[in-house]
């Protein structure tokens, strides 16, 4: 800052050449500005551009700058503001030492006009130093027999800091043996010196600590110090001397042998040899001294035996101390023997209950205690104690004896079960106590209801639900335990639309599940509003409701309903009149429809599906409404038909159709002649028409399905007889030599033919065999021949016959043969001599077995009995003498046993032919048939 002068008078008409006077002081002379030291970085020292008559902005078009010789910059210009800052901190003790002034001096340099200004800049000193001294302590020693008014000079203190601000005082801690005299320097500094006061006595004082205290005069106040040692140097003149006339000590009688009892102390004030101090006993019992140990140097009492309480309750005992000089000094020692606390309580549960139900009134007693403790006073007196924290206390009773009882009501739904410490402490020290456990179980009762986790529950299910489908489900929980925490569920009773709420949902009484009983109809109820009951298996049971409501949600069940145009009930159609002069958007008639579902499932709308004159009406879309969509014309037809469909917008979309009749004519009179071609016929028979159509195409279809049926079982059947007969022709190979045995070995063939026959037919039916001649001497192909009844065909199966056989011819003569050449068992035939048919059965059936035999070799076309052409397959077994020769060829006239018919075929024997047809009931021409 600028330093101004002030004028002792006339200041008011001084001030404004004050300012001039500046000026050219400044133009003129030095520019002294004042800083304190230790100011931040950048703290304002003068305004440069104020004391140069410059403006700020000029600084820096000026050229204005610090000029300075050798020396860190201290200061700079703030070209923004024009002033004069600190370029960092300054410390004056750094500049300047201990200078009185500490001025900072440099130039500022106008370049454009090559001037220079000088600058003075006093660094002003602040009270940052404290007054130190060299040393921290010194030690001086002095006897103690040193005559007052003795000088000792003392160091002195240093101030960096001037003026004020320096070491200004001296002081000394307050003593009774020392004070403090500062002598003033030539050159103005103090020198302190300490004076003694009074006598020292060693034995008193052998110490003596002084504090040496040096200020500064600034504000606020500095000061160092130092500590001053003062050793007084003794002088023999003092006896030794106890701490205590009398000590006493209390020791436990169990303590351990060799233990430090006590230790007595005498003390003698000189120093060397004439301080030394010896211990002994003096005037002691001669058993007690057995019993103790004294340290002489030490003065530490110790025990050699065990001490017994029982014997000395209290040990007394005469010490004697005596330095070097011979000087003594007794004192009187007495230790007293404790009881020791070395028996921990007792404690015995004399009773305990270990269960009790959770609603036991207060001051129930839940166990009975015993405590004892062998010691004695103090050490045996005992208290009991439990945890603070638990529903329980201790009730003291007579003789040692405690109750513990309940403090409250118990909750078993808070703590089911305690585990109570019961502790006996006695009162010797140190303290020794017993635990001792009770478990106490908390038994429930049901004192708790089932809880539902809400107040009410709702929830939504679409309509249409199938039956017996889960549709919500609650739970309860009960706090209680066991039974008493079972919980069943059940529905209050209520009634809907005149139905039980039974009949709608159920409710699973253990899981608490619902069922719907039934498929619901949003259209016929759309909520459900129901209590659930939540019991539980306590004693008394209790119990909590909660409400339910359901809530449908409506699906797309319901097509759009027409309610106009509704048709008569007479079975008349509905007309709808359109004149033939109406104008494009004539309102026809409108369609109204109603959906019985809601929300988007009952939004409608209408189209046009289908029309007779296409283009001529149309339909609204959201109004149903038919309007004619361009002018009639005379070639539009009298009556026009209109397919209306009426679709909701539901998933999937539902939709109605409706047909509408719009009769086109000009007059009324026109209208009323032209009905009569619009109603539709009554007459009956065209709804009977439909139904026999209906019946017919039915019956046709029926007949087709059986003949398939008969087709199938004609197949089958005839598959199966091929296999049964490749059967019989396996087994016919087979055949063994042995059977075929005797003189007329042709009957015994074929009874053992006829037998395996037998066994190779069906066990229900039978096989006949037609037989047609395909070549000289050989029966006919199995193709060729025709299905019939049993192997002995009875008189009634020949009478259904008689389109299929051949009338009986009369008998021929000229086959007959001798009895020699006849088939059948040697010697046994008792037929004519004169070569008739035989008449017995047997031989007759032999027969027969043989030619159907023959047949079905002939039929292989290769016989398993060898037989070549003409010898019936018989040559093989028989030799090639035995030939159809011998035997007459009975496939001209085979008689039937029972029957008038003959089968013939001689013509086909003759010719060597098939008969046409191959039924073997017609002959060739060359012969006549008889019939």
């Amino acid at each position: 800052m600028a330093i101004w002068v002030k004028l002792p008078c006339c200041s008011g008409l001084v001030l404004p050449f004050l300012f001039l006077g500046l000026l050219l002081e400044a133009w003129a002379g030095k520019i002294r500005y004042s800083v304190p030291e230790e100011t931040d970085k950048g703290s304002f020292v003068g305004n440069i551009a104020k004391d140069l008559g410059l403006q700020p902005q000029e600084l820096a078009e000026r050229g204005v700058r610090i000029v300075s010789r050798g020396r860190t910059q201290l200061f700079a210009l703030n070209p923004r503001s024009g002033s004069l800052v600190t370029t960092g901190r300054i410390d004056r003790e750094e500049l300047c030492a201990q200078s009185e002034r500490c001025l900072v001096s440099f130039n500022i340099l106008v370049e454009d006009k090559m001037k220079l200004f000088p600058v003075e800049v006093e660094i002003i000193d602040i009270n940052d130093n404290t007054p130190q001294f060299q040393l921290e302590e010194v030690e001086f020693k002095m006897n103690e027999i040193t005559t007052p008014g003795t000088r000792i000079p003392l160091p002195f203190g240093q101030d960096l800091d001037v003026g004020m601000n320096s070491l200004q005082s001296y002081q000394l801690s307050s003593n009774a043996h020392f004070s403090l005299d500062v002598q003033q320097g030539a050159d103005g500094s103090q020198h302190p010196e300490m004076v003694l006061q009074s006598p020292l006595d060693r034995e008193k004082e052998a110490f003596h600590h002084l504090l040496l205290t040096a200020s500064d005069g600034g504000n606020p106040v500095h000061s160092g110090t130092l500590r001053i040692h003062v050793q007084v140097v003794d002088a023999n003149d003092n006896p030794p001397a106890f701490t205590q006339a009398q000590y006493h000590m209390s020791v436990p009688e169990n303590v351990a042998l060799g233990t430090r009892l006590l230790s007595v102390k005498a003390t003698d004030p000189d120093e060397g040899a004439n301080g030394e101090v010896t211990y002994s006993f003096h005037n002691i019992d001669q058993k007690i001294a057995q019993i103790f140990q004294l340290d002489s140097y030490t003065g530490e009492i110790s025990n050699k035996e065990p001490l017994d309480f029982e014997e000395y309750e209290i040990y007394p005992m005469e010490i004697q101390a005596q330095d070097g000089a011979g000087l003594m000094a007794r004192t009187k020692v007495l230790i007293n023997v404790l009881d020791i606390n070395d028996n921990a309580p007792e404690v015995t549960v004399t009773s305990v209950t270990t269960a009790v139900p959770e609603n036991f009134p207060p001051e129930t007693i839940i166990a009975l205690i015993s405590v004892h403790d062998q010691d004695s006073g103090e050490n045996g007196h005992i208290t009991c104690s439990i945890p603070g924290n638990l529903p329980f206390k201790l009730e003291k009773l007579v003789d040692n004896y405690y109750r513990l009882v309940t403090e409250r009501t118990l909750d078993r739904e808070l703590t089911s079960r305690y585990n109570i410490t019961v502790t006996a402490t006695d009162q010797g020290t140190p303290t020794l106590s017993t635990e001792t456990y009770i478990s106490l179980q908390v038994t429930d009762i049901n004192d708790n209801p089932p809880a539902f986790p809400k107040d009410s529950y709702f929830t939504y299910i679409p309509e249409n639900n199938p039956r017996g489908a889960s549709i919500f489900s609650v739970t309860a929980h009960d706090a209680d335990s066991d039974q008493n925490s079972r919980v069943t569920y059940s529905l209050a009773e209520d009634t809907f639309l005149g139905a039980p709420l039974s009949s709608y949902l159920s409710i699973n009484s253990d899981t608490g599940v619902l069922y719907a009983l039934r498929s619901f109809d949003y259209e016929q109820l759309q909520e459900l509003q129901l209590r659930v009951t939540a019991h539980d298996s306590g004693d008394p049971p209790l119990s909590s409701n909660v409400s339910l409501s359901i809530f449908l949600l409506d699906q797309n069940d319901n097509a759009p309903e027409i309610l106009y145009p509704t048709f008569p009930n007479d079975g008349s159609t509905g007309v709808e009149l359109a004149p033939r002069s109406a104008e494009p958007g004539y309102l026809v008639t409108k369609v109204v429809a109603v959906d019985r579902d809601s929300g988007q499932n009952a939004w409608l709308s209408y189209r046009l599906l289908k029309a007779s004159e296409p283009g001529l009406f149309s339909v609204g879309l959201h109004t149903g409404e038919v309007r004619t969509a361009r002018a009639l014309l005379d070639r539009d037809a009298l009556k026009q038909s209109l397919v209306v469909a009426v679709q909701d917008h539901g998933q999937p979309p539902l939709s109605a159709t409706v047909t509408l009749t719009v009769a086109v004519a000009d007059s009324i009179p026109d209208v009323l002649a032209d009905l009569g071609s619009l109603e539709p016929s009554t007459n009956p028979d065209d709804s009977s028409l439909t139904l026999y159509l209906v019946v017919a195409v039915a019956a046709v279809s029926c007949v087709f399905l059986a003949f398939v049926i008969v087709l199938l079982a004609l197949r089958l059947r005839r598959w199966h007889i091929s296999r049964l007969l490749q059967a019989s022709e396996g087994r016919l190979v087979g055949v063994p030599a042995s059977h075929f045995v005797g003189v007329d070995g042709v009957r015994a063939f074929l009874q053992t033919y006829s037998h395996e026959v037998s066994l190779t037919a069906d066990s229900g039916k039978s096989h006949l065999i037609f037989p047609q001649p395909n070549y000289a001497d050989t029966l006919i192909s199995q193709e060729s021949c025709v299905k019939s009844e049993p192997l002995l065909v009875t008189q009634d199966l020949l009478e259904d016959k008689k389109e299929t056989f051949s009338q009986q011819a009369p008998p021929n003569t000229d086959w007959r043969f001798s009895q020699a050449q006849r088939p059948g068992t040697s010697g046994s035939q008792n037929g004519d001599e004169t070569g008739t048919w035989p008449n017995n059965q047997f031989d007759t059936e032999m027969l027969q077995a043989m030619i159907l035999a023959s047949a079905s070799e002939a039929a292989d076309g290769s016989s398993t009995l060898g037989g070549g052409a003409g010898t019936m397959g018989l040559s093989a077994r028989y030799g090639p003498q035995f030939t159809l020769q011998h035997v007459p060829d009975y496939r001209q006239n085979v008689y039937i046993p029972g029957s008038n018919a003959t089968l013939t075929n001689a013509a086909g024997k003759r010719d060597g032919k098939a008969p046409a047809g191959g039924n073997g009931n017609k002959k060739k021409s060359g012969k006549k048939e008889k019939k």
